[in-house]
């Protein structure tokens, strides 16, 4: 009985460091950085006088805060939203995408790929040691490239303070 005992215990410690060994670990976006990293885009754009939204995304594209500036347009939520969306789920920042299709208008499908693709500027990628770890998008501003410097500047702020 003893033995069977050690015997099972011996492979259920085997199973349980083999299965550990197997996973793989992944840096994630916590809730604190993301509304970190919303606020402090919304506070840029304030400060640069543009009323926004901003969206943040964990890796996969889900929603982890979003955010409307008291003046901000109604249909800024969204396309905050899936301007993040696309910047995690691409893992590059929308405005590239603007620029390949102008480039190359036979890439155009790529609007088409998902729903909550949206092709415009304002929409980075977040990465901690080259890992993405989601995406936020920003939207309201007067043109992309400002919407894309409020989120760059959260993302400069918030992420060199971890």
């Amino acid at each position: 009985m003893i033995k069977q005992l050690l015997t099972m215990a011996a492979a259920m410690t085997l199973a349980g460091s083999v299965q550990a060994t197997a996973l793989p670990q992944q840096a994630y976006l916590n809730l604190d950085t993301a509304q970190k990293l919303a606020s402090a885009a919304l506070t840029q754009c304030a400060t640069d006088g543009y009323n926004v939204s901003v969206s943040v995304v964990d890796a996969s594209g889900i929603t982890r805060v979003q955010i409307r500036a008291d003046n901000a347009g109604p249909h800024t939520l969204e396309s905050s939203r899936k301007k993040a969306y696309t910047s995690a789920s691409m893992g590059r920042p929308t405005a590239d995408f603007a620029d390949l299709i102008k480039k190359m208008p036979e890439v155009a499908g790529l609007r088409d790929m998902d729903p909550n693709i949206l092709i415009l500027g304002g929409g980075l990628p977040i990465k901690v040691a080259g890992q993405k770890i989601g995406g936020i998008g920003v939207g309201g501003a007067p043109g992309g490239h400002l919407d894309q410097a409020c989120a760059q500047a959260a993302i400069d702020k918030v992420l060199s303070q971890k």
